[in-house]
């Protein structure tokens, strides 16, 4: 009975789910908009307004098409196979293999995934004598890529110097040696289909009669092109039944258009949007931050999350004195919470940048506490940090092998597999390192390894002397990998994280006693290696916010709340750059279904640098009714630029000793003596360290170790 679909929807849900024609659902984060869309779907088959085959529903994952056809099957006894649901770019692909000869493409086309694109493109700049110095192949695939993803071919391309008219040219030759050889990109997927049922009308107006209703799922993540291909499957008597929220547009550089929901309602006279807001998911305090904050956006559809689930605690705040006291705070409360009960599993750390993930790793290393880096690898085992490291071996060691062959070619120097194969045989045949032989062979008139050998010379000399940071840094900046990641498309986080590198060798010597490069690089040895939980593991969970979309977590910590880290700097820069920020806001505090944490540092050392930082305007965004302050510290002294400062004052560093404690006379209890907490029992003074109104008290308990707290909110009694 189509009352056991039904029961249980909300009055919204239902008018959803029911919707009589096209329809806009606007669903807010943890308002069941994947029941509402599976649902409204089982409902059409029931109600026999259209069977299995007579509907197309697009996601933007195959995990979520998976999912839509495994919950319609709990609902309904039907078969789900050959139903055309799935992502847009397996649709699209599903419908040129039907029409390969109408799309004028061989039947058994190869997709290219994205470097084997790389690799087309490279082949086909060297079939043009092309000086990849002045054209280089990634930023030529980017062109491409851009062009296509708007609609546009070679010959629809405007050029308006004489870089842009070569770039269309290798555009085109491209296209046609793709042609040539039965291959297709992924975009040329989308834009392929979108051209098939233009030019064609016999074969539009069959799918237009086919696909009586068509769905969509992620609809504010939809481009242009995406859109524009939706509109030519949709008939004159079918629906177009989208649901969104354009509140969560984060993926504006994908080429989202988060303006198609209203051209959606333009379009097909949707007079307003089926609102969807009542949340499932957070508690009150939760939504009503997140509301606050999403109301400065300007032209939104409009929408406040509620719940009946009751208020929870206040929001947690921390304005931490720089992130190593952000990181150990974060530390101590998960400590807390799984004393309380809670599952590691259930918490979360986001960040803006991934490059950010570096302290935090350390600190819940340092703390044995287990985590997984969510969508990415932990911060040692990244390429480009690989990389690096090879560099620094090789500038303190270039007897090294293994850094040896990682480098040696990276940036290409054109030196191939068959050279180093040789070069392997002559070392091993003369019992010397591949250094070694290298450089013999450049005096053997071979000077193919000239310019890598010339280089490692280099950086040796110029880091002698050097401290630990510096040198680090140097290198870095020296070795190439920079200038290559720059032109990399999407390489800016490879970037930040390769300026990170300088701030955990300056983090590596404030720790140790050991300030060479060869400790530093032991280190990041050690940090390198299996610390991570394993998959199903009870395990902290650590991720970017765009990698947190979709997730929920028992408790949330947002952390570096700066001006220029969150909201981003190059964001501020480009055309709805900080209401796209705000949205990336908005997803990261609707991730928190109890408690959320809310950090931010006064100075933070990252990339190599001190920065001085103003608060988020996120943080004023949020009403200080909902907010708990957890510290009140005074910030560190800046330098006098600061005062024109509009985001961050930086400065290279040599990290400072930490501050003197204060005269242990002063202290209320000895070191040795024992004093009780009211949550974690009797314990013995172990020391301080810090000066007022800062300083931190450490304390031994018996059953958990030690752990510091500040002084003036310890809340500590004498046994």
């Amino acid at each position: 009975m189509p009352s056991e679909l039904l029961s249980g929807l909300n009055p919204d849900q239902l008018a959803a789910v029911t919707a009589p024609s096209s329809a806009l659902v606007l669903a807010g984060a943890g308002s069941g908009k994947t029941r509402v869309l599976t649902t409204r779907i089982a409902w059409l088959i029931q109600e026999r307004q259209v069977s299995p085959m007579g509907l197309l529903a697009v996601t933007f994952t195959n995990k979520a098409a998976k999912e839509m056809l495994t919950r319609l099957t709990a609902m309904l006894p039907i078969n789900t196979r050959g139903m055309w649901v799935g992502t847009f770019h397996g649709l699209c692909n599903r419908l040129l293999r039907t029409h390969h000869r109408e799309a004028g493409l061989s039947q058994l086309f190869t997709i290219l995934d994205s470097s084997d694109q790389l690799s087309a493109v490279k082949r086909c700049l060297r079939a043009h004598n092309v000086n990849t110095d002045l054209y280089d192949p990634r930023q030529v695939q980017s062109f491409i890529n851009r062009n296509k993803e708007a609609g546009l071919r070679a010959d629809k391309v405007e050029a308006w110097d004489p870089i842009s008219r070569n770039m269309v040219d290798y555009y085109a030759a491209y296209d046609a040696q793709c042609q040539r050889e039965g291959a297709a990109d992924f975009a040329e997927l989308l834009l392929r289909a979108h051209e098939l049922l233009s030019r064609n009308a016999l074969l539009r107006e069959h799918y237009q009669e086919r696909f009586r209703h068509i769905l969509v799922d992620e609809f504010q993540d939809t481009s242009r092109l995406q859109y524009e291909w939706l509109k030519l499957l949709k008939g004159p008597d079918s629906s177009l039944f989208a649901v969104g929220d354009d509140d969560q547009s984060i993926y504006a550089f994908r080429g989202a258009n988060v303006g198609n929901m209203q051209q959606l309602m333009d379009d097909f006279a949707i007079a307003a949007p089926i609102k969807l807001t009542r949340n499932y998911r957070s508690l009150s305090t939760i939504l009503d931050a997140a509301n606050a904050v999403i109301s400065n956006n300007e032209g939104r559809l409009g929408k406040d999350l509620w719940t009946d689930a009751g208020k929870g605690e206040p929001i947690r705040h921390l304005r931490a004195y720089n992130e190593r006291e952000e990181a150990d705070f974060i530390v101590e409360e998960i400590r807390s919470r799984r004393l309380d009960g809670d599952k590691y599993i259930d918490m979360a750390v986001l960040y803006r940048a991934n490059a950010l993930s570096r302290g935090l790793e350390h600190a819940l290393f340092s703390a044995s506490i287990p985590y997984r880096v969510y969508g990415g690898l932990r911060f040692f085992e990244r390429a480009e940090i690989k990389h690096a490291l090879a560099y620094l071996r090789m500038a303190a060691n270039p007897e090294d092998d293994n850094a040896f062959l990682r480098v040696v070619n990276f940036p290409a120097r054109g030196i191939g597999d068959r050279s180093l194969a040789m070069l392997g045989e002559q070392a091993g045949a003369s019992g010397a390192s591949l250094w070694a032989t290298a450089c013999a062979s450049g005096k053997d008139g071979n000077k193919k390894y000239a310019p890598f050998v010339l280089l490692i010379e280099a950086l040796r000399g110029e880091i002698t002397g050097l401290p630990l940071a510096e040198q680090v840094d140097h290198v870095v900046s020296r070795c190439g990998l920079l200038e290559f990641y720059r032109n990399e498309k999407d390489g800016e986080d490879r970037v930040e994280n390769l300026e990170e590198l300088a701030t955990a060798a300056a983090a590596y010597a404030q720790e140790s006693d050991d300030q060479s490069l060869e400790g530093f690089l032991g280190h990041a040895a050690l940090e390198a290696g299996e610390h991570e939980a394993a998959q199903g593991q009870d395990a902290v969970q650590l991720m970017t916010v765009h990698a947190a979309k979709g997730l929920e977590f028992h408790s949330v910590f947002i952390t570096g709340l700066e001006e220029g880290l969150f909201p981003n700097e190059r964001a501020l820069s480009e055309p709805d750059g900080l209401e796209e920020e705000r949205r990336l806001m908005y997803v990261a505090l609707t991730r928190a279904r109890k408690q959320l944490y809310l950090t931010h540092a006064q100075s933070r050392m990252l990339h190599g640098q001190v920065r001085y930082g103003l608060p988020s305007r996120f943080l004023e965004e949020i009403p200080e009714k909902l907010v708990h302050s957890l510290s009140n510290h005074v910030a560190a002294p800046a330098p006098a630029s600061s005062a024109t400062a509009t985001n961050f004052v930086t400065r290279k560093i040599t990290p400072a000793a930490p501050p003197p404690p204060r005269r242990l006379a002063d202290v209320p209890f000895k070191i040795g003596s024992r004093v009780s907490h009211a949550r974690y029992g009797e314990g013995v003074v172990a020391g301080y360290q810090g000066q007022a109104p800062d300083m931190e008290i450490k304390i031994n308990f018996p059953k958990i170790g030690e752990k510091a707290f500040l002084l003036q909110y310890a809340k500590l009694e004498a046994v």
